[in-house]
């Protein structure tokens, strides 16, 4: 196994202007960890209620994911229900209901904890301290995704993650909430001082932003002519991201080799704009990703 994936396993009910679906397969780490196994084996850590759907569980059987750190609880998985404006930057969120999640302690198995990309999807900073505990030294490469409710309530634990993770992933308006800025590219150099190696700002339908050291990639979204369901097209994004590192099979990675996996999360993630849940990422091929990829190259390349 090369990418652990820690975080939600949700029910989702989604409304868009057009349609709606519910009992949909949702979660962080849901999403993630099957944009990460269409490059490398993955496993994932997370915990699901006894009303999760069997075919849930199976989907994610299909992709050979490692379910060994999914732990099975006796109430209701978690569960989020949101709605979709005309806009589609433009979402609320109806009903939240934590369930099992509230309560959860990340366990990770011992055949999951070889993983060489430690990554930790969207979760409460604590427990994200904790599956980096558990793994210790063996990644050699962790990151690490938060959001908005984690630096309002969780700041101090989330300040002290950012010294242990190698890659910070968040949207800009998060990134200027931590940074108490309005400027996204100060906020972007900021936030790598505070600890981590590289950051990553993404910018929804604007794409995403990369900073080093010394160094700085801008990347644009790849363009949609129809967005039907952007939920956890992020999550997408990043778990493609780790996915790809992984499969380079190296021990230590290049900035170039950073640019190289943001832009395939990027077309990773366009698929899942494409549909409700996961459903386009389940139909996607080799042949239509790499096509997609090349049309984007060419979108920017220029002399």
């Amino acid at each position: 196994m090369s990418v652990l994936v820690s975080g939600s396993i949700a029910i989702d009910h989604v409304k868009t202007q057009k349609a709606s679906q519910e009992n949909l397969l949702g979660g962080s780490a849901s999403y993630a960890a099957i944009a990460a196994s269409f490059f490398s084996p993955a496993g994932i850590v997370g915990v699901v209620g006894h009303d999760f759907p069997e075919e849930h569980l199976d989907l994610l059987k299909s992709y050979k994911i490692n379910l060994d750190g999914i732990e099975f609880s006796e109430g209701e998985t978690f569960r989020w229900t949101g709605e979709y404006m005309e806009d589609m930057n433009d979402r609320e969120t109806l009903e939240v209901a934590l369930n099992v999640l509230e309560s959860w302690k990340p366990a990770v198995a011992e055949s999951q904890k070889a993983a060489k990309i430690n990554l930790l999807a969207n979760a409460h900073p604590l427990n994200q301290h904790e599956v980096i505990d558990q793994v210790g030294d063996t990644p050699s490469f962790t990151i690490a995704d938060t959001m908005d409710l984690w630096i309002q309530i969780s700041r101090d634990e989330l300040e002290r993650l950012l010294k242990r993770v190698d890659l910070l992933v968040l949207n800009d308006s998060e990134a200027k909430l931590m940074l108490d800025t309005s400027n996204v590219v100060a906020a972007g150099k900021a936030l790598r001082e505070m600890g981590p190696k590289y950051v990553i700002v993404k910018k929804g339908e604007h794409g995403a932003m990369l900073f080093g050291e010394n160094d700085f990639f801008t990347c644009p979204a790849f363009p949609l002519h129809e967005v039907f369901d952007p939920t956890g097209a992020g999550d997408t994004f990043i778990g493609g991201f780790a996915g790809y590192l992984a499969s380079l099979g190296k021990e230590s990675f290049t900035f170039s080799d950073l640019t190289s996996a943001i832009a395939r999360g990027t077309i990773l993630a366009s698929f899942t704009c494409e549909s409700f849940s996961t459903h386009a990422l389940q139909s996607l091929t080799q042949d239509s990703f790499e096509e997609r990829l090349k049309t984007f190259r060419q979108y920017c390349t220029f002399e």
